[in-house]
């Protein structure tokens, strides 16, 4: 579609194209969508369902950081809500030209969960007659202590999911207003709601059953005595920190970056680079989660729907947390501010919203000569680039690690409180642990994909599986213990829908086939996998087809702008198919061209005792380490310690 003139918003020609969107940016795109005149409803009717940087071209990105003389167009992606209807509007502005470049109609799709809405539907149902007969049938006579959670719906067939955005809603029961809903849940009721139009469609009465007798207080006061024995842990850097802030641009031991927040995928780092030998060397152009799902694996009606998608359904970077320095950070803290638009597209800001510090990390490397007695040794620290981020019951921590010999690594750090069921009696069956008396928590999943754009040494990558492998007896292996590699080229999309073989010691070898170190070998990264599980539901299920991305542990595409999404743009109440599949259904060639790596991983989660009432981390994740990037260990020129000693 031709673009369209409006009022002219130039963005500040100082701003790089990677630049987090700014308060004035915002309330400019809002105005220019006004006065564009395309929606079909009154302005203030509107509202944005995603606001967000859009995507600017590599080459104009590529030419600014080289200081080469580029055009900047400060481009903003926006998802519309013109009606409650299942339709959306996607719209590209130009804040820099003050145009609509794109506005296109998208039916019978579903944008992540609105919060107006939610509150809405909270409200319908306390409004709703059946629903209160429901909770006095069950002695409930305080409303104000029923907290309600709007779920996404999930697709199963039902006429209410025709045409419809809609949550369904499972209520807890509080003794009081700051109490852990969770410890109590309402078995056997669930309502499900109309979320654009607030109206109850249907109440579902599973039965009652006994409200669990104990609470689930995680507060100190509750919980004491407190330990008195813990002894005062202070960091200090005297100094200041290694690290340098310009703007969202980092740059720390050789590294540098750009950080920034996208409504949706949360954390999203850019233009990864280590600096060697006088120049930066690119390894990573965009890094963020793409997707994640947690299935949940329980067959009763109250609980075999749930599988939420809380990029795609709720948003990451929504959900932010706003962190707090001796508590969720610890020492010399940089922090980030997040600015937003809220679902009026008006501009808000989330302060503290991403967390940047040091810390040390034991060792770096370390010989003791038995010949000369001299022992060397350095001390590892690296660069912590964290945000996290609360979806109802659960927290998620995302937490970016640079090391100072050119290897990252992305930890994820599951909290919070389990979702789950009350049980008369103690038996929960085959697919749930009691966690309290009364109190069971299903068995389910957390699963993630993260999208690596990556760019080792030059934008034309290839991938090898790399396997190590038992040399066949005889001569070549007289004793039987020999092994090597086997390194295969994954050339087209399907051959490199992957998973992982501990067995094996299977990683992922990122190579530019262009560019040679200095031993004649391809420079490279390889990708060394964690925790792995894949989806266990079957490809069949409703979330099998929707949540296809779990089912494997790699996937490799060429780039291509629009495909950001693991499970596409919109998993709300979507059929299935959508992202990864769909797209890797073309068999595109992946050999020595710009691609993008897609890695699943997560935790099976098999609940215990001890993760209630609030639940210990748990991490999963993933490593990239330098494999021929560099010619020999590039952490030779950290310095020693200044209490460092010989002997």
């Amino acid at each position: 579609m031709a673009s369209m003139s409006t009022t002219a918003a130039p963005a500040p020609p100082s701003l790089h194209p990677l630049s987090p969107l700014n308060g004035d940016e915002i309330k400019a795109a809002r105005q220019i969508v006004y006065d564009s005149g395309r929606a079909t409803v009154a302005n203030e009717a509107l509202r944005f369902a995603y606001v967000g940087l859009g995507d600017p071209p590599k080459d104009v990105v590529r030419a600014v950081d080289r200081g080469e003389p580029a055009v900047v167009d400060r481009q903003v992606r926006m998802v519309l809500l013109q009606g409650p209807e299942a339709d959306v509007v996607e719209a590209t502005v130009s804040v820099t030209r003050g145009e609509v470049v794109r506005w296109e109609a998208v039916e019978d799709v579903r944008p992540p969960l609105q919060m107006e809405e939610a509150y809405a539907a909270q409200l319908a149902l306390q409004e709703c007659a059946e629903w209160n007969a429901a909770l006095d049938r069950r002695g409930i006579a305080d409303r104000s202590l029923v907290q309600v959670d709007p779920w996404p719906a999930g697709t199963f067939g039902l006429d209410h999911e025709k045409g419809r955005r809609i949550t369904k809603c499972i209520p807890y029961l509080r003794a009081s207003a700051d109490d852990n809903g969770y410890a109590r849940p309402i078995e056997g009721l669930l309502g499900i709601v109309d979320m654009g139009r607030g109206e109850v469609l249907e109440v579902l009465d599973y039965g009652t059953v006994p409200i669990p007798p104990t609470s689930g207080s995680y507060y100190p006061e509750h919980n004491g005595p407190l330990r008195t024995d813990l002894k005062p842990l202070v960091i200090t850097q005297p100094e200041g920190p290694s690290f340098v802030v310009e703007g969202n641009l980092v740059r720390w031991q050789k590294w540098s970056l750009r950080v920034g927040m996208d409504p949706l995928e949360g954390l999203v780092l850019s233009t990864i680079g280590y600096e060697d030998g006088g120049r930066v060397r690119p390894i990573v152009y965009r890094a963020s989660v793409s997707e994640m799902v947690v299935p949940y694996g329980h067959p009763s009606p109250m609980h075999h729907w749930k599988s939420a998608f809380d990029a795609g359904e709720w948003g990451l970077g929504r959900m932010a947390n706003s962190l707090t320095l001796g508590c969720d950070c610890l020492g010399e803290i940089h922090y980030f501010d997040d600015v937003f638009a809220d679902e009026r597209c008006k501009p808000r800001t989330k302060g503290n919203a991403i967390c940047m510090h040091e810390e040390d990390y034991s060792i770096l490397w370390k010989h003791n000569d038995m010949m000369s007695g001299r022992s060397e040794v350095r001390r590892s620290r690296r660069l912590v680039i964290s945000s996290i981020a609360t979806v109802g019951n659960y927290e998620y921590g995302f937490y970016w690690y640079f090391y100072l010999d050119g290897t990252m690594q992305l930890e994820v750090k599951l909290t919070g409180i389990m979702s789950t069921m009350a049980v008369e009696g103690d038996d929960p069956g085959e697919h749930a642990r009691m966690v309290a008396p009364g109190l069971a928590a299903p068995f389910h999943q957390h699963l993630f994909n993260v999208r690596l754009d990556v760019e080792v040494d030059g934008a034309d990558n290839a991938v090898f599986e790399v396997d190590a492998v038992p040399s066949p007896p005889g001569e070549g292996n007289p004793v039987g213990s020999a092994f090597g590699v086997a390194a295969t080229l994954l050339d087209t999309e399907l051959a490199a829908r992957r998973d992982v073989d501990p067995g094996r010691s299977r990683t992922w070898r990122i190579v530019n086939r262009s560019r040679r170190n200095g031993l004649g070998q391809p420079t490279a990264y390889k990708l060394l996998p964690g925790a792995t599980p894949t989806l266990l539901a079957g490809p069949e299920s409703s979330i099998g087809r929707r949540a296809a991305f779990a089912a494997h542990n790699l996937w490799v595409t060429p780039f291509h702008p629009d495909e950001r999404r693991a499970a596409g743009d919109y998993p709300n109440q979507h059929a299935g198919g959508a992202g990864l599949p769909a797209w890797t259904a073309r068999d595109r060639s992946v050999v020595d061209t710009d691609i993008v790596l897609w890695h699943s991983f997560g935790i099976t989660h098999v609940p215990r005792p001890e993760d209630w009432p609030v639940m210990p981390v748990e991490s999963t994740g993933f490593t990239l380490i330098p494999f021929g990037f560099f010619d020999r260990n590039p952490a030779l020129d950290v310095p020693p310690s200044a209490e460092h000693c010989d002997g």
